[in-house]
Parts: structure tokens; sequence; C-alpha cells
């Protein structure tokens, strides 16, 4: 994976928000119109429809939803397949950190035993 990846960037920025994270929960469950997705919104009277729709278009931006307009209603599909990057990183990062606090744990161990045995640093 490349040091700096835009994807990933776009794909964090999406997840970033409590509202375009809140429109994922929802779709996981099905699709939904825009205005199912908005009334089941909790901000949903604090925020206007042209608001809420720009956090859809970020998340369609990202790959992580899509649209389908038919006559003058919009319905929203999840896109299971756009998270895979994000996973793959986190799983990148999951292993590494794993494998370093697994070597901070044989170090502790064996510096425990070693003074315990009187052969180690003492304080």
């Amino acid at each position: 994976m490349a040091k700096h990846d835009s994807q990933l960037d776009i794909l964090f920025t999406a997840l970033g928000d409590p509202t375009r994270r809140e429109i994922l929960t929802r779709l996981a469950r099905g699709p939904a119109t825009v205005s199912e997705l908005h009334n089941a919104h909790d901000g949903s009277k604090d925020m206007a429809l042209p608001s809420f729709m720009g956090h859809l278009k970020k998340l369609e931006e990202a790959g992580l939803i899509t649209s389908e307009k038919r006559g003058r209603v919009r319905s929203c599909r999840l896109n299971p397949g756009a998270f895979s990057p994000v996973q793959s990183w986190l799983e990148t990062q999951r292993t590494l950190w794993s494998e370093r606090l697994d070597r901070f744990d044989d170090y502790v161990t064996n510096l425990m035993k070693e003074r315990k045995n009187g052969t180690g640093p003492k304080d």
C-alpha cells in the first residue's frame, strides 16, 4: 500500500462525520429513499434537506453508497465493497500493533524474570 493513499483519505473523511455514519448504519439494513433517510436522521429537524443531501453526496463520491433516481424519488443503497481499503488498512495496523505489543510483553516478562533471579538491572 502506498505511503499516502488518497482513496483512504476520501473514505476516512466520509466516515469521519457522525451524520454520514448514521446514514451508513441505516443503509446497512437495506436500501432507503432520501426522504426515509432524512426523516430517520436524529437531527432531521435541525438539518435542512439540502444540507442532508450534501452528506449523501460525500458518501456517494467516496463510493460508499450508490443512488438511483426513479421519477421524483431517489433511493440509496450501501456499497459494501467500498469498505475494503479501510478494512485492509485497519487489519495492517492491527497486525503491526499486535506484533509490537507481543514483543513488549516478551521484554517485560523477561525483565521481570531477570529481576526475580537477581540478574537484571536494579531500580
